[in-house]
């Protein structure tokens, strides 16, 4: 288990925003558990990327032991040109490179994800759903992020999905700060 600070940064280069990167888009599916350290040799190549984690908090023996963990294991996303594609496949740390054919909706489901991480929510990863009401923030730090309401042990959660991987991740938010979308 890595040392907070020997984590990879979620985006590289660090920048604003995952929109400030120029290239197209890929799902890098990784080996088993090799989400941070692809991260690590995309940095040393120079290839960008966004990874987005979140905390994993759990006791044992006494102990509280914090762990950031990938938001959506097993996938990393990339950005550049064909060579960085290419730079990608030969870190052997790679099963399978996933190309992105709608690279306006997939950036825009990213974004969403960015935004909840930048603004301090707490994502846990989650089942993703197919059914269910879509709805919008309309207020807070989360405003404007749309995804799919659903009811958990008594919290409201707000389902931010990503339809080309077919996984999601959701965040507590208050019912009165949701609208719903047709």
């Amino acid at each position: 288990m890595l040392k907070v600070s020997e984590n990879p940064p979620m985006t590289w280069p660090e920048a604003e925003s995952i929109t400030d990167f120029t290239g197209e888009w890929w799902v890098a599916h990784t080996k088993s558990r090799n989400e941070k350290a692809l991260a690590q040799d995309l940095i040393r190549r120079g290839v960008s990327y966004f990874l987005p984690m979140g905390w994993k908090v759990r006791r044992k023996s006494r102990r509280t032991i914090r762990s950031l963990l990938p938001l959506f294991a097993g996938y990393l996303f990339c950005c550049g040109k064909e060579d960085d594609r290419l730079e990608l496949l030969r870190t052997d740390r790679v099963a399978n490179v996933i190309e992105v054919i709608n690279q306006e909706k997939f950036i825009k489901e990213l974004l969403q994800i960015e935004q909840a991480i930048r603004a301090g929510a707490p994502l846990t990863p989650h089942k993703y759903v197919k059914k269910g009401q879509k709805c919008r923030v309309t207020a807070g730090p989360l405003l404007g992020l749309e995804g799919v309401a659903v009811q958990t042990r008594g919290a409201m959660r707000l389902v931010l999905q990503v339809d080309m991987l077919g996984q999601a991740a959701s965040v507590e938010i208050d019912l009165d700060m949701i609208e719903t979308l047709d």
